[in-house]
């Protein structure tokens, strides 16, 4: 039966391109649900105890997702061949090194933690192992199906896919192996704080991660450069769901409850409308992305918000890290579509995003207010009362807690069963990020006129430069660059339509 199985998916790539495209996207489905256990990733700073081979294992397994996936729907030719090679052995292994792995938990030695751990321990032990199983199965036979499909060929590309795809879904908390952050003062050097070192090195990672992307994409084609940015969106999925395990375990910043994870906050929510816009090659979600999440993204990095709002601990801890991965990648994601020529934002297309952003900040205003109103009445089973100071403020797009050094009196309120909203506060904010919005427009028109000039610059530099380095080509495969026009590259097609579009407009 086994044999007629293969033989019949080897005479219909369709049939076996579907199959796996079903069993990646169920194991994407499960690796999401499993973040929302502590154990998830509560392992990968306590390596020692939890075991090395098995934390490795795990840690594999969340770059197989990855792969899979972009084999699976991006038809990512070196994460094919790579994947069927890399995962097997974590997956065999991993069925049988967990130990305590199901059995991770939070201790309650305050009223306070027992009411947190009833709202967060809502995963039961039978679910977690079960989806860690089906995970492991849906996954080997996802790189079965690869093996039927492609055969046992890989070369280098299908290393270094395979290296890329760890190195995106590294457990930002395995730094937190090598410190105890309860000692470090609070005033230490190495602290995260508003416009100290680390401010600067993050502001600098930004404009980094955002220009290297830039220029590695730009002479690629537009397939390649479209299956790049998958790529980026799937590591992003998969790190910003990494919250979710170590809010439950750890903590995140200052949140501990598993309403942190509502992805109401502006850039949470940007995650999935910026990965979906390159996924999907929506115009409206382009346009969402490129005016209001590209503009969120940079705010915060210019300004955390009030130190004392905020505990990052210190420049390698998980807080921090998971901060600057996902801002990084989320303005990346964000500008470059726009940057690479696939799509131009105008100034007509701004309605929508306004609307859109109205919409999330009065939800995000509502939502903090019932968060906060249902923590004001939960008690243990003995009476106890969460105190003022132990209510949840998710503060959800800021819509609680100014971040700005001056306060705006409550003038108009508006009380949301126990909880009163600033009204003028949050109109005012909503008007501040309006100007915010536009101010990036403003800075991306005038990149528009700069960017020719710069192109051609680079392009006359790369026609002086002897030697051919070496880059992805449009398939995923290697190519020299000598290969690659040394002109700037020719409008695609969209863009054409595009141009066209605007000219018609104005």
């Amino acid at each position: 039966m086994y044999n007629n199985i293969v033989k019949r998916l080897s005479a219909d790539p369709r049939a076996t391109g579907i199959a796996l495209r079903a069993f990646a996207g169920i194991s994407a489905a499960i690796a999401l649900l499993l973040t929302f256990t502590i154990s998830d990733y509560y392992i990968f700073n306590r390596m020692s105890e939890y075991g090395i081979i098995f934390s490795l294992c795990q840690w594999l397994k969340k770059a197989g997702v990855m792969m899979v996936v972009l084999a699976a729907f991006f038809n990512v030719r070196s994460c094919a061949d790579g994947v069927k090679y890399l995962l097997p052995l974590p997956l065999i292994l991993s069925c049988f090194m967990y130990g305590d792995f199901f059995s991770i938990t939070k201790i309650a030695d305050t009223p306070a933690q027992e009411i947190y751990n009833s709202v967060n321990l809502f995963f039961p032990q039978w679910l977690n192992m079960t989806l860690f199983f089906a995970q492991n199965l849906t996954l080997g036979l996802s790189c079965g199906l690869i093996f039927i499909r492609d055969g046992a060929k890989a070369d280098g590309r299908a290393a270094v896919a395979a290296g890329l795809s760890v190195l995106a879904t590294m457990p930002l908390n395995i730094f937190e192996n090598f410190f105890d952050i309860d000692e470090i003062a609070a005033d230490s050097f190495l602290r995260f704080k508003n416009f100290t070192i680390w401010h600067l090195i993050a502001i600098l990672a930004l404009a980094g991660v955002t220009i290297g992307l830039y220029y590695f994409l730009r002479g690629k084609s537009e397939q390649s450069q479209h299956k790049y940015l998958a790529a980026i969106a799937v590591s992003l999925l998969i790190q910003y769901h990494s919250k979710d395990s170590v809010v439950l375990g750890d903590g995140y910043n200052v949140y501990t409850t598993i309403f942190a994870c509502i992805p109401l906050f502006i850039c949470n929510i940007g995650v999935y409308v910026a990965s979906l816009s390159v996924m999907l090659k929506k115009r409206v979600l382009y346009a969402i992305s490129f005016f209001i999440h590209a503009a969120g993204a940079l705010t915060v990095f210019v300004y955390f918000g009030k130190d004392e709002m905020s505990n990052y601990g210190i420049f390698c801890s998980y807080s921090i890290l998971f901060f600057c991965f996902t801002h990084c990648f989320l303005f990346a994601l964000c500008v470059l579509p726009s940057a690479l020529g696939h799509y131009k934002f105008t100034i007509r297309q701004c309605v929508t995003p306004l609307i859109y952003y109205f919409i999330v900040i009065i939800t995000a205003s509502v939502a903090s207010a019932l968060v906060t109103s249902a923590s004001m009445e939960w008690h243990t089973a003995d009476g106890v009362y969460l105190s003022p100071d132990e209510w949840l403020m998710p503060n959800y797009a800021f819509t609680q807690i100014n971040p700005l050094p001056f306060e705006i009196p409550p003038v108009l309120v508006l009380k949301i069963w126990n909880y009163e909203l600033n009204v003028l506060y949050i109109l005012g904010l909503y008007a501040v990020y309006v100007g915010l919005f536009f101010l990036f427009y403003g800075l991306y028109r005038a990149f528009l006129k700069v960017r020719p000039a710069v192109l051609g610059a680079v392009a006359r530099r790369r026609k002086t430069e002897p030697g051919a380095a070496i880059s992805l080509g449009a398939t995923g495969e290697l190519a020299a660059a000598d290969d690659l026009p040394d002109e700037e590259e020719k409008p695609t097609e969209n863009a054409a339509k595009e141009r066209h579009s605007d000219e018609v407009g104005q």
